[in-house]
């Protein structure tokens, strides 16, 4: 079935496509009145079906309401800068996975180095792709892109969480398993990632002071494409969103 997002909110049950979705809606997909949709509204999902059309307005009455497709834990992804198209690829599948929000961080060892104007570029083409990735896993809330963010600032952010946890290669002794056994309430929580060249012992003492927590993800090294993706997927397991 088809999924768009609602704009505004619903009046006598009826509801108006965001500009965007009207615009595939009409042109592309060629729908009808009559057509059944999923529409997303306030963080909510129903089945609607079409009442009026034309090429860039689209009219639905909302029918029954879905389950919440979202996870109760709220994971953001802060993720270390990759090359080239690998963020997309993160991205992509963070927002399929679940994630609350990624988060670009420029840290000490990533080879790429984006200013202002190419941040604010870049997050303008990587909320298209969460919106996108929103709709075809069915998310009913919108991924949340930022542009990339120093070091300094993911530090500063860190303890607006109910906890925080970084992967690292040399964290031994503490799985995510453990983690959960001693994180059974914890509802909003921070991932970080490093690059591909891993996160400089600096930073991890920088880390550790602001409250996050070293943890494996087990004996093999993991590229950092693939590590975050990962850490979601066994946390999700981990915290019965999965079931």
């Amino acid at each position: 079935m088809r999924r768009f997002y609602a704009q505004g909110s619903a009046e006598n049950g009826v509801v108006r496509l965001a500009e965007e979705d009207a615009r595939h809606a009409s042109r592309v997909l060629r729908m009808k009145p009559g057509d059944m949709a999923e529409v997303f509204l306030d963080e909510r999902r129903y089945h609607a079906e079409i009442l009026r059309m034309d090429a860039a307005d689209v009219l639905l009455t909302l029918g029954e309401e879905l389950p919440s497709t979202e996870a109760r834990l709220r994971v953001t992804l802060f993720q270390g800068l990759p090359k080239a198209d690998k963020m997309e690829l993160v991205l992509q599948k963070a927002v399929e996975l679940g994630a609350e929000a990624v988060v670009p961080v420029a840290m000490s060892r990533c080879v790429v180095q984006l200013d202002a104007k190419d941040g604010r570029k870049k997050q303008e083409r990587w909320q298209k792709i969460a919106r996108e990735a929103c709709k075809q896993s069915g998310r009913c809330r919108q991924t949340a892109v930022s542009e990339p963010v120093s070091f300094a600032q993911l530090v500063k952010a860190l303890p607006g969480f109910d906890a925080a946890i970084v992967p690292w290669e040399d964290a031994r002794n503490h799985s995510l398993s453990a983690f959960r056994r001693e994180h059974e309430d914890v509802r909003s929580l921070a991932v970080v990632i490093g690059p591909e060249g891993g996160i400089d012992p600096t930073e991890i003492d920088q880390l550790r002071e602001a409250g996050c927590l070293p943890v494996t993800l087990g004996p093999r090294i993991l590229r950092t494409e693939t590590a975050g993706l990962c850490a979601l997927s066994a946390l999700f397991c981990l915290y019965g969103d999965m079931e």
